[in-house]
């Protein structure tokens, strides 16, 4: 077994089999209301479409969750004065204040084990997170592997993102 299978059962162990509470609490938060909530407060006015890509789930699912959302406060709906079929979904000052609650909660957890694992250690992890998510985006399971050139495009986005 080469280093990589080894790696690969290590990683598996830590994120799946060792999951914790704040990982479970992140995971809730890319899908559902939490994710809604950040996703207006990041990006402002959205069509219930375009959540619906973000979230990468159906309108149907989106319409019920804009419901609950409504119902608590914490969006409205309106329609666009120019066209009437299109429809903004807007956080209230509710939804603000949740998104902000949400970001700092999980800014404040963050935070702390940074403080943990020291500054070199984290800064360190940081930039391998960066560098393994841009090839995760890359690399889906059962797909082909991309080309030396994907590659390099992929990581000159990134150092343009970082200049």
């Amino acid at each position: 077994m080469g280093f990589e299978e080894e790696l690969f059962h290590e990683l598996a162990t830590n994120t799946w089999d060792k999951r914790s509470r704040m990982q479970q609490e992140m995971v809730k938060g890319v899908k559902g209301e939490p994710f809604a909530v950040q996703e207006l407060y990041r990006k402002g006015p959205l069509a219930p479409s375009q959540l619906a890509s973000s979230m990468k789930t159906t309108t149907g699912r989106v319409s019920t969750l804009l419901s609950a959302l409504e119902k608590k406060g914490q969006i409205t709906r309106e329609s666009d004065p120019d066209d009437r079929r299109v429809v903004h979904v807007n956080l209230t000052e509710a939804g603000r204040e949740r998104a902000e609650r949400q970001r700092e909660s999980m800014r404040e957890a963050i935070c702390w084990i940074f403080s943990q694992m020291g500054e070199r250690r984290a800064r360190e992890f940081v930039e391998l997170t960066e560098e393994f998510t841009t090839y995760m985006s890359l690399c889906m399971p059962g797909k082909p592997r991309p080309t030396a050139d994907e590659v390099k495009a992929a990581f000159s986005g990134n150092a343009q993102e970082d200049a």
